[in-house]
């Protein structure tokens, strides 16, 4: 019978700059799959604050008009990396997908370099504040490796090396460039509005109210959002500690849960070719459904 810090102690016999991919895998699909969605639906998110990303994702339209189908391709896009691995045909078609969305624009390697730093720093953030427990710095470490690698594989130059290396550029960045701009509000709240489509609808406006409360002032303000009130943050952040508390007395996780097994992804009911993900935009007309970076001559192909 697996105890409950029997993976931790198995993470922790392995080498976070070698078993890099192992380690994330245990990490992700083991000790907190519900946590690392919510905490990379938060990490994207982010993104839209700087208003060169949110304004190109308005005017794609991806994240406004077909919403559900861009969080569903995403998601199973990073996710086929994660079941795979990288040097799978899996893995290999998946990253090229992404890589052949992102050069249809020219988006610039900082603004690509910061949206890889969220996917680790805020998982590492949200675990610290409503995990069952906190990551060890064997995680960290992997975290970082395997973010480092998705990042050679996408093109984007001058990665940060360590765990603190991204913290320092994605707190860095936020604090030189969040800022207001009416695309990217437009697409924060057809993001709200999806997060609260997979409830019953009466329970919509408590949704949108519970993520509002999730969001750091530099966000409500980048997006000029009234701050929730301290009872609304209150019940919503003590609810999820209240349900951290609850999952460390559980046993263990015995099988892997993937995010593609999630009840959010909702556009592929009768399954999904890796290949046909994503959209094929034509440059400058139609759009991608994450940031990317455009350097033809310089990203790899896969």
């Amino acid at each position: 019978m697996v105890q409950r810090y029997d993976r931790l102690k198995e993470i922790q016999r392995l080498d976070p700059e070698r078993d890099f991919l192992e380690i994330y895998r245990l990490t992700v699909t083991y000790e907190f799959p519900w946590d690392i969605t919510r905490a990379l639906e938060l990490a994207l998110y982010r993104t839209y604050a700087v208003p060169s990303i949110g304004r190109l994702l308005d005017l794609t339209a991806e994240l406004t008009e077909r919403t559900q189908k861009r969080y569903d391709d995403t998601a199973l896009l990073l996710d086929t990396v994660v079941e795979h691995g990288f040097d799978t045909e899996e893995g290999r078609t998946a990253v090229r997908r992404i890589n052949q969305m992102h050069r249809s624009y020219d988006i610039s390697n900082d603004d690509m370099r910061y949206v890889l730093c969220t996917f680790v720093v805020t998982p590492k953030r949200w675990l610290d504040e409503f995990g069952w427990r906190r990551l060890s710095d064997h995680e960290l470490r992997a975290f970082a490796a395997y973010y480092r690698t998705l990042g050679a594989r996408m093109g984007i130059k001058d990665l940060p090396q360590s765990y603190e290396d991204f913290e320092r550029t994605l707190d860095t960045y936020e604090h030189e460039h969040f800022g207001w701009d009416e695309g990217a509000r437009r697409v924060s709240d057809a993001t709200l509005a999806l997060m609260g489509s997979w409830y019953p609808a009466p329970l919509a406006p408590l949704v949108r109210g519970a993520s509002l409360a999730l969001l750091d002032d530099s966000l409500l303000r980048a997006f000029r959002y009234d701050r929730p009130g301290p009872v609304a943050r209150g019940l919503t952040r003590g609810a999820l500690r209240l349900r951290a508390r609850a999952v460390r007395l559980l046993p263990p996780r015995r099988k892997p849960h993937y995010a593609r097994q999630n009840p959010e992804i909702k556009g592929y009911p009768d399954g999904y070719e890796v290949a046909a993900l994503g959209t094929f935009p034509t440059p400058g007309v139609r759009g991608c459904p994450v940031p990317g970076h455009r350097r033809p001559a310089e990203a790899p192909a896969e």
